[in-house]
């Protein structure tokens, strides 16, 4: 967050670590080729989600698939739930993930979630009847919401500061590449026994159960994972923490980076014990009952506080907007939507589709290379105008020719050239940048809570806009696109005026522009600074290799441990 010291570093070990941390960026993770591995894997988590959402968009528009399940595909209300059960399954998964990350480790909990996961895209692959389709996709969706968040947890507990901006980016542009690749690959598997009355069953099958793949070597690949190390001092477990750091930074338990991150991260934790302790003096107890009334207190905080409510009207509103936009009307039924452009055939309409996998895809890689230049506003607010002006050109062109699109194929074209620049708009804007908005906007003591409140509101906005998309194409046609576009517009205008820039903020200047006068941000700050000069952390800026460095992490913390 801005000015703040990662992991509650004191000012001085900040410098003397960043004076030892390898490269940031790329350059970063080539260099340390344990930390590459660790985000090559993080993707897949991506990779998995991006997939999802993509593939079934391809298969709705299958004519075996059709045929199989015509009283649900026909009926535009239950071809909405068929798409949409999967984000209502996502958003139980997401807002249990927590709780499971905590509970039972970060690592356990991927390797359940991709569990569950696995069954539920069994269960699809196998279908005869509609009922499998939804109970499966109901099921993959506990998975994949569970994924979004604790994968990137993961990940980010287990990186070095110089590299997890870049593991963000890469998480990213993994989801963008999974719905690149779920496009071609149901435009190839569409042609299997052909493309009407012929085609084969395996058409729609095989790509449902390739996401098995991804999976698979997710699930196999986080056995031999370590714990996060974050988890493991949370624990009491710290000699394994400081293990677990020293294998991933190939440096010994002893060396200064390795202890400072270690330091970094037990600051944290006993900064959120203390805050704890302050807050909620009654549930201190370790009782199961404590301990649930103490995450209902810590939630209530976020609405009873006006400045932390303002963050979670910015981190929620945020996500409501990026859901809005339409860009999964478009992602889930593109096909069906070139179709009704004057696209004739259903391979042409798959083709079209995978273009917005690859302009997507392609529009994701600057954002991650502009964001830190140009600040959060300029991005989102461009974004949503382009998007807006592509959603009413489309509504315009299509209520002028619905009817006619054969004699006027330009019109067309334009239209679907709109979809086309429609996705580049979301791919370098609210695809990237509203997460990163969302991460940054919350003090330390209740980052984990606000950010999944926010991708709370994400999933279910988007069960929304999946379950009522078809019934609008069906029922106001071309106002579909005006509806999207409208709302566009209107993130535009929300971003511009009741959402402050957040680049490069130092902590005092985030409390100020959210209006918190009692300096929430910086209080949590100077309590973790405080903490540092406790506990050792801060000697390491002063003093290079003196006495206090020369203890083991254990002695250091035999008194602090209990804190």
């Amino acid at each position: 967050m801005g000015g703040g010291h990662a992991g509650g570093a004191s000012p001085y070990a900040a410098k003397h670590r960043q004076a030892l941390q390898g490269q940031s960026g790329w350059a970063g993770l080539v260099h340390n080729r344990r930390i590459f591995a660790n985000a090559v894997f993080a993707s897949l988590g991506g990779l998995l989600y991006g997939y999802n959402q993509g593939v079934f968009s391809g298969v709705l528009s299958m004519f075996s698939f059709d045929q199989r399940m015509a009283d649900a595909i026909s009926n535009p209300g239950t071809k909405g739930w068929l798409v949409s059960i999967l984000e209502l399954g996502a958003w139980v998964g997401v807002l249990s993930a927590g709780y499971l990350a905590d509970k039972l480790s970060r690592k356990y909990t991927i390797m359940l979630s991709v569990g569950v996961f696995c069954v539920g895209v069994v269960v699809q692959t196998a279908a005869f009847q509609p009922s499998s389709i939804y109970g499966g996709r109901f099921i993959t969706g506990l998975g994949v919401g569970s994924l979004s968040m604790t994968v990137p947890l993961y990940n980010a507990e287990l990186s070095p500061p110089e590299v997890r901006g870049s593991l963000v980016a890469l998480q990213q542009l993994a989801i963008t590449f999974g719905i690149l690749i779920s496009f071609w690959i149901d435009y190839g598997t569409n042609y299997i026994g052909g493309t009407g009355s012929g085609q084969s069953e395996i058409a729609w099958r095989v790509p449902l159960a390739m996401q098995l793949v991804p999976a698979i070597i997710l699930g196999v690949g986080v056995i031999f994972m370590p714990f996060s190390p974050r988890w493991l001092v949370n624990q009491g477990r710290d000699e394994e923490a400081v293990a677990v750091l020293s294998r991933a930074r190939r440096l010994p338990p002893d060396s200064d980076l390795v202890q400072i991150e270690f330091l970094e991260i037990k600051a944290q934790y006993i900064f959120e014990k203390e805050m704890n302790a302050l807050k909620f003096p009654q549930f201190q107890d370790g009782s199961f009952s404590s301990n649930f009334k103490l995450g209902v207190h810590a939630y209530m905080s976020l609405l009873t506080s006006r400045t932390l409510f303002y963050r979670v009207a910015v981190g929620s509103m945020t996500m409501f907007f990026q859901q809005w936009t339409g860009v999964n009307a478009i992602l889930y039924y593109a096909p069906s939507i070139f179709a009704d452009l004057g696209l004739t055939g259903n391979a042409t309409s798959l083709l079209a589709t995978g273009v917005v996998g690859i302009v997507m895809f392609l529009a994701t890689i600057p954002a991650v290379i502009w964001i830190d230049k140009v600040g959060r506003k300029p991005v989102l607010i461009s974004g949503a105008f382009i998007m807006a002006i592509c959603h009413l050109v489309v509504a315009v062109l299509t209520a002028l020719y619905h009817d006619s699109w054969s004699s006027h194929p330009t019109a067309g074209w334009v239209a679907c050239a709109c979809v086309w620049v429609f996705s580049v708009a979301f791919g370098y804007s609210w695809g990237p940048c509203s997460w990163i908005l969302v991460a940054e906007i919350w003090p330390l003591s209740i980052r984990g809570k606000g950010i999944s409140i926010a991708s709370s509101s994400n999933w279910m906005n988007n069960f929304i806009v999946g379950q009522v998309t078809p019934s609008m194409l069906t029922h106001i046609g071309f106002g579909t696109f005006v509806f999207f576009g409208s709302f566009a517009l209107l993130g535009g205008f929300f971003i511009m005026f009741f959402v402050p820039e957040t680049k490069g903020l130092t902590l005092e200047e985030m409390d100020d522009v959210f209006g918190d006068r009692n300096g929430l941000a910086v209080a949590d700050q100077q309590r973790q600074n405080a903490i540092a000069d406790r506990i050792g952390l801060t000697a390491f800026g002063h003093h290079k290799g003196g006495s206090d460095n020369e203890k083991s992490s254990h002695e250091l913390f035999d008194d602090e441990g209990k804190a």
